[in-house]
């Protein structure tokens, strides 16, 4: 990854298999500044950041997205099956766009009041603007946030692919809540699946 991206020093990594599964484990430096959450993904109240955290987050995001990978995040044979179903209509499912992601970005996987990125095991190609997009959903309870958000990384999720991007996420995270998990993001979720169907997407 470059530079611009703050995240732990690689120390080492292993691969290995048994019989038909295959395993990685990887061992980075420890931190020790807290993460924004700690026992969940979902925002449930207006952290404290300021200006240069909310820059690095724009320029990691951007940086990431210039990486070239062979590694999958989010895979279309999923997007084809799993939006029509979860999001309950007939939906074009190619994505405008595919770029590098994190892939799991959200608040219990980035640091504050500096900024780390945590937890890399699952990035990847996904499509562009997937990680803005998976964020800004798990900030829906916390709408001063989620506009932050939105003003902050305008640049990525105002555009079309962006908002294809938030169509990704809102898919995946419904589909969690038919598991019993994420409950509470369900409402918010079908109110903002509603405005980018019917063209009424803030950017």
């Amino acid at each position: 990854m470059p530079p611009a991206v703050p995240r732990p020093h690689l120390r080492g990594r292993h691969t290995w298999t048994n019989g038909e599964h295959g395993y990685l484990a990887e061992l980075y430096d420890r931190i020790t500044v807290p993460t924004i959450t700690t026992h969940e993904p979902i925002l449930r109240k207006a952290p404290d950041l300021d200006d240069a955290w909310w820059d690095g987050l724009s320029s990691a995001l951007d940086a990431i997205a210039t990486v070239p990978s062979e590694r999958v995040a989010v895979r279309q044979e999923y997007l084809d099956r799993a939006m029509p179903q979860y999001l309950g209509m007939a939906i074009d499912t190619k994505a405008p766009a595919w770029t590098t992601a994190h892939g799991d970005l959200h608040w219990a996987n980035l640091t504050g009041p500096t900024l780390t990125v945590l937890d890399w095991e699952g990035w990847g190609i996904a499509p562009a603007g997937y990680d803005a997009a998976l964020l800004y959903c798990y900030s829906l309870l916390v709408p001063e946030t989620a506009a932050e958000i939105r003003r902050r990384l305008g640049h990525i999720l105002g555009t079309a692919a962006g908002r294809f991007a938030e169509l990704v996420v809102v898919t995946e995270l419904l589909q969690t809540t038919t598991r019993g998990d994420n409950l509470d993001l369900e409402k918010p979720l079908r109110r903002r699946l509603s405005e980018l169907t019917s063209g009424q997407a803030t950017d």
